[in-house]
Formats: C-alpha cells, sequence, structure tokens
C-alpha cells in the first residue's frame, strides 16, 4: 500500500477517457463519467438494450427480440455505442488500450448480475487467426478473462473457433449479417469435455443484429451446453 501511494504521488491517477486526474487507478473523472452512456433502468432481458417505462417486475423484450429467434436466453450490456462509450470500444480494440478490459469488466459484471452462476463457463466470441495475426490479441477474450476473474468463474478462451475469415459485418443488413456467420463458429473439439452440460457466457465488446453472437450460442447448443446468455461492453441500439 505504501508503494502504491508513492506511486501515486509520482504519477497520479488519470481518468480513462481524458487526461484530467482522478483518485482511483481505472476510474472516469465526473466530466466523463457523464459523458459515457451507461445503460440503466429497464432492458430487453435478450439483448440488453434499454426500454422505455419502469421495471414490471418480469422480463420485457424489445421488437427485434419479439420478431428474431434468439438462441440464447438472456442478454445484456453495459454501455450504449455511441459518444464516449463508443470511444472506449474503439480504444480498447483498436488502440491498444488493453488497460481498459479491467475497468470495462467491473462496468459488464454489473450489468450482467441477473445473468450469472456459479456454475458458468465463461468464454469470448474468438477471431480468426489471420485477424488475432495482425491485431495481437482479442479484445473480447481481454473482457471475458477480466470478467470471470472478478466474477469469480471459470473461463475458457479458446472454447470457440473460428473456422474461416469472414467479410467485414459493415455495411450490410440484418439479413446479410446472419447469412455471413453461417457455419462460421465451431467448439474447439479439444474443450468439448469442458462445454457439456453447462451454462455459458458469451462475452463481446459490441453487439449490432446479434448475427455473431447467435452463431456462436449455436455452436455452444450443439456441442452439449445447457444453456447461453451473452455479454456485450456495448450495444447498438436503435434511437439511442
Amino acid at each position: 500500500m505504501r508503494l502504491q501511494a508513492a506511486l501515486h504521488l509520482v504519477y497520479p491517477p488519470q481518468c480513462l477517457s481524458c487526461d484530467a486526474l482522478v483518485t482511483t487507478d481505472f476510474g472516469l473523472c465526473s466530466k466523463c463519467w457523464r459523458e459515457t452512456p451507461f445503460i440503466t433502468g429497464l432492458v430487453c432481458d435478450k439483448c440488453g438494450t434499454p426500454l422505455p417505462g419502469e421495471d414490471p417486475g418480469n422480463a420485457v423484450h424489445c421488437d427485434d427480440c419479439l420478431t428474431i429467434a434468439r438462441p440464447w436466453v438472456q442478454g445484456r450490456a453495459a454501455l450504449l455505442y455511441k459518444g464516449n462509450g463508443r470511444r472506449l470500444v474503439l480504444a480498447l480494440k483498436h488502440g491498444d488500450r488493453l488497460d481498459l478490459a479491467k475497468p470495462a469488466a467491473g462496468w459488464m459484471r454489473q450489468a450482467a448480475a441477473p445473468l450469472l452462476h456459479p456454475d458458468m463457463l465463461v468464454a469470448p466470441v474468438p477471431l480468426h487467426w489471420l485477424r488475432l495475426l495482425k491485431r495481437r490479441y482479442n479484445q473480447a477474450a481481454l473482457l471475458s478473462g477480466a470478467l470471470a476473474k472478478a466474477a469469480d468463474l471459470a473461463h475458457c478462451p479458446d472454447l470457440l473457433i473460428r473456422r474461416r475469415n469472414t467479410d467485414s459485418q459493415e455495411g450490410r443488413d440484418r439479413d446479410g449479417r446472419f447469412a455471413n456467420l453461417v457455419g462460421a463458429f465451431r467448439v474447439n473439439p479439444a474443450r468439448d469435455w469442458q462445454i457439456a452440460g453447462r451454462r455459458v457466457l458469451l462475452v463481446d465488446d459490441v453487439m449490432t443484429s446479434g448475427a455473431t453472437l447467435a452463431a456462436c450460442t449455436e455452436a455452444c447448443l450443439a456441442a452439449g451446453a445447457t444453456e447461453v446468455s451473452v455479454l456485450a461492453l456495448a450495444r447498438v441500439a436503435k434511437d439511442a
């Protein structure tokens, strides 16, 4: 503790999003906290998108989740993918801000409280090995590892394999996003024993249409998972 206090005197903690000084490590200053779109209040139980109104005491679903068959049982997200939420995601994903994984996992754990079970196996959405080689790390795996540690859950970073290097989802409509990922994932044969009969929590950085998480969920269920829940750092939401 004395060493940490001495380091803070020499290197005072700075806001995760700007250069402002803060009182603790891995924190946001008051301005950035206000500008970060944390998801609170009533949310869709399937995808975590915020909904108007007060909590009725039972699960509610957004329009998309009423029309799209989601293979997972529940889903949540910590932030909206806009403003400072988008900037934080992009900093982690493309800006080598690996230090963001730990605090982001804390926000995700809070959002995911209704989903967590003691026997859950936590796993990230995988990158294709070519993309991993180029980026050098999988941001979803950083988040899932930090989340599993914080929640004291089992973590399997290589549970899923991306079988092919799929084209970018950007610019595709909803149907195109789902079609682009058909058969793209499978469970690592070396991890079959870990998933059979288990609840699984899949973690990704961003949920847009849900196509990627749906394809990963179907792979887990085919390998024997009893049920799958999904968790994203940020959610792309209509009219948000």
